[in-house]
């Protein structure tokens, strides 16, 4: 029986319709699904309780806690982690979990993902034309808000460190080898209505990231973390296709606008992007299979 941990905060616009299409996956088994709510102030809690949905209350906010807390719930293997606003494509989950029955079996399984920068402003289109083209997001699990875990991949950590980068963290675990697309499944990733949004975002993954690296060069962490690529966007992106060209401008302006930013302490409103989270009207967030 898979098991479905999602951690929630402040999640009520889109952990139903998520919920609803874990719900009707098209297994011969039973999937089982906890919610973990962490420090929420809205409705998370009351829109995530159904039946077939095990809900956890924490008034503690924090990603890391949420999931260690869902894990203890969860008895299921594989171990799906999701993310509150992804919406699983029909016959997705069992796609993914197929996966795991091929020779030779990989570990950890993502979907493929789509971008949606449908009426964004130029220059979060242009940053994310650059951005979904990195070597990163073709080999990486981060990006897909969405991440599979086997029995024996999940027994290569005892819980999820105190940190942002999750998903870098559960990437830092396995080869390459060990990794594989379930390339049927497409999920859609939401990208920020904004360009203050994006760069909030940005400003919270670099802050992650950072801290991640730090942690593992500092043996607090026992994982070795890919190193950042600098110049893949103009190596591996730019100069290949020089049409990109233009839109290497605001996405270098962009990213290091976030770079200077992530600098400055923590806490001085530079967080979690909230504009794919509040019901904008634009957010299509389809899925495809």
């Amino acid at each position: 029986m898979p098991s479905v941990v999602i951690a929630a905060h402040n999640e009520e616009h889109v952990i139903g319709p998520s919920l609803d299409a874990v719900l009707d996956h098209q297994l011969s088994e039973r999937v089982e699904v906890v919610v973990s709510a962490n420090g929420c102030a809205d409705r998370t809690v009351a829109a995530a309780t159904r039946p077939g949905v095990t809900v956890i209350d924490r008034p503690e906010p924090g990603k890391a806690g949420a999931l260690n807390a869902g894990d203890e719930v969860a008895t299921g293997f594989p171990r799906i982690y999701l993310d509150a606003d992804i919406r699983v494509p029909s016959g997705g989950l069992a796609a993914l979990l197929g996966r795991f029955g091929e020779t030779p079996a990989p570990l950890a399984v993502v979907p493929r993902r789509r971008l949606n920068t449908a009426g964004r402003p130029w220059p979060v289109r242009a940053y994310f034309s650059v951005n979904e083209r990195l070597p990163a997001f073709q080999n990486g699990l981060f990006g897909r808000g969405m991440i599979a875990l086997s029995e024996q991949g999940r027994a290569r950590f005892d819980a999820f460190p105190a940190m942002i980068a999750d998903d870098l963290f559960l990437d830092s675990l396995f080869s390459d080898a060990e990794k594989a697309e379930a390339s049927s499944v497409e999920v859609v990733v939401e990208a920020p209505f904004t360009t203050r949004d994006l760069v909030r975002r940005l400003v919270r993954v670099r802050r992650g990231n950072a801290e991640m690296r730090a942690a593992a060069a500092a043996g607090r962490v026992a994982v070795q973390v890919r190193s950042a690529a600098r110049w893949a966007w103009l190596r591996d992106v730019v100069l290949p296709n020089p049409r990109l060209v233009p839109a290497a401008v605001p996405y270098v302006a962009i990213t290091v606008i976030a770079a200077l930013l992530a600098r400055r302490k923590a806490g001085d409103g530079w967080g979690r992007d909230e504009s794919t989270r509040g019901g904008h009207p634009s957010a299509t967030n389809g899925v495809s299979a």
